[in-house]
């Protein structure tokens, strides 16, 4: 399957936990800052790392910025800047742009010229949104520590007709669902025998290792 392949405009601390955090999952980045001491922080870390006014659309085009699967927009404090980078790759056709909003006003804006998603840093990490962004199966990600997580996980068809008992998840993976979230019912602790549909919202604990290899292994389509 092939790699989504992202870019995040805009290396300031946000920017650059996405970008890290994109990187460490194993997905093809491109780092974009007009500050070269910047682009050059994130040269070894990113596949690419450049240094390009994205307000420019030719810019913009000649990075073939319309080929990225998702584009990252964590422009520091030039909302002026976000706005326009924002309208351009609209215009450009970039598949989904997932930008952050420096206040109320600003994603107001955001919403009117099309954004896909607007996040606060205030409000989200880099490294739950970079989560989310990679699959289209985990709904929300939760940092315990460092190495453990609450993750929400859309049941796929691969999980559907199967009970908890049939796929042993917890000696294979060492992980716990805790509860289902199915319409408008919540299964708390369910029983080992309850059979999980397609569709199914898995509430699953554990370490960040086993989650992710539950997720590539069973869920993800």
């Amino acid at each position: 399957m092939k790699k989504k392949e992202f870019a995040v405009i805009g290396l300031g601390r946000f920017g650059g936990s996405i970008c890290r955090a994109l990187s460490e999952e194993g997905m093809e980045v491109m780092a974009i800052d007009v500050v070269e001491e910047k682009v050059n922080e994130f040269a070894s870390i990113a596949s690419h790392a450049v240094v390009g006014d994205t307000t420019d659309e030719s810019v913009l085009k000649s990075l073939g910025i319309r080929n990225f699967d998702h584009v990252i927009v964590a422009i520091g404090d030039n909302i002026q800047a976000s706005i326009l980078t924002t309208l351009i790759l609209k215009e450009l056709g970039v598949k989904h742009i997932t930008v952050k909003a420096q206040n109320d006003y600003h994603e107001k804006v955001l919403n009117k010229i099309g954004a896909d998603q607007i996040v606060h840093p205030e409000r989200d990490m880099g490294k739950r949104i970079a989560h989310n962004i990679i699959s289209n199966n985990v709904l929300d990600y939760l940092e315990l520590s460092d190495e453990h997580s609450i993750v929400e996980i859309v049941a796929s068809q691969r999980l559907d007709g199967y009970s908890l008992i049939d796929l042993d998840i917890r000696a294979k993976y060492g992980i716990n669902i805790v509860a289902f979230k199915r319409g408008k019912d919540i299964i708390v602790s369910p029983q080992a025998t309850e059979i999980i549909k397609k569709g199914d919202i898995l509430i699953v604990i554990g370490a960040d290792t086993d989650i992710d290899r539950f997720e590539k292994n069973l869920v993800e389509e």
